[in-house]
């Protein structure tokens, strides 16, 4: 077994989205190889009404999955299909745009104002990006909970972890995503497969990520020859490098943790926002769509 070694560490900057949601995003558009097969992931986390309530209007997306999991307040969905609905606290939609849907996403509050969720886009390969668009909402209660002896939680979103299985499926590049909560002081070893690509986004407590052999950040020597380790925090993601699993070990207030990982497809990729294609002329072609009304494949 190999520790994966940490690659880089992305601090999620301050970005606005939509009519004018603040957010963080810890990455998204130019060159996300590294990712392959993902393309975005935003944190979109406020406790100020006015920073998120004008949400995310119509807009297209083709050639692409947009995967929503939300941990506080609500979002409201429909599109151009006449498909709607609303995402509650621990509530997850992957939707499949393939080739093409227009839709709207409006985020609420809870009763305090907060809010809080992701979002992750993953690639679809070329052989399935004109397929006609698919949602699976999932609620909260269907998605299972693993506790470990040591007090470790897991929630697997999708794919199969410690001998559950997530309730979304048919994913052509297999992810598995998982939302991970370690106990204080506690080291945790999770497997993912050394063919995948795999970060972490942490969103609650501290931790390191660098294994025993290697602590994480800036090592500081003292007078006592001991080591001051400097721990990956809040609104940090962890891109790993190769290796067939990964070691955290928790801070003082323990660590929570999205754990996500795919099989890259390792083919050209071609945006226009939120169209994602192979080539220009396709995105050319998906424009065209757009201004004379044919965007919509499959209804």
């Amino acid at each position: 077994m190999s520790i994966r070694p940490v690659k880089r560490i992305v601090e999620a900057k301050p970005t606005l989205e939509g009519a004018g949601v603040h957010l963080r995003r810890a990455f998204g558009f130019g060159d996300t190889t590294e990712f392959d097969p993902f393309l975005l992931f935003d944190d979109f986390r406020n406790d100020r009404p006015a920073d998120y309530l004008a949400g995310f209007p119509w807009h297209p997306h083709r050639g692409i999955e947009t995967i929503t999991y939300v941990l506080a307040g609500t979002v409201a969905h429909g599109d151009s299909l006449g498909n709607t609905g609303t995402l509650g606290a621990g509530d997850v939609q992957w939707m499949t745009a393939g080739s093409g849907i227009l839709h709207h996403e409006m985020p609420q509050g809870d009763p305090v104002g907060r809010m809080h969720g992701f979002q992750l886009w993953a690639n679809l390969p070329s052989s399935l990006k004109m397929k006609p668009p698919r949602y699976q909402d999932v609620k909260a209660g269907q998605i299972p909970e693993l506790t470990d002896d040591d007090g470790t939680v897991v929630r697997v979103v999708c794919g199969a972890f410690w001998g559950q299985t997530g309730p979304v499926d048919g994913i052509a590049t297999e992810p598995i995503y998982l939302d991970v909560s370690v106990p204080p002081g506690k080291r945790k070893t999770l497997p993912v497969e050394t063919y995948r690509h795999a970060f972490a986004y942490v969103f609650a407590g501290s931790g390191d990520f660098r294994g025993a052999s290697r602590p994480f950040g800036v090592l500081t020597e003292k007078d006592d020859d001991s080591v001051v380790r400097e721990a990956t925090g809040n609104r940090s993601l962890v891109l790993f490098d190769s290796g067939d699993e990964v070691t955290v070990q928790a801070g003082p207030e323990g660590i929570r943790f999205l754990l996500v990982s795919g099989k890259p497809l390792e083919e050209p990729v071609a945006w226009y926002g939120p169209i994602v294609m192979n080539t220009h002329d396709e995105l050319r072609q998906a424009i065209k769509e757009l201004n004379d009304g044919t965007f919509i494949k499959h209804g």
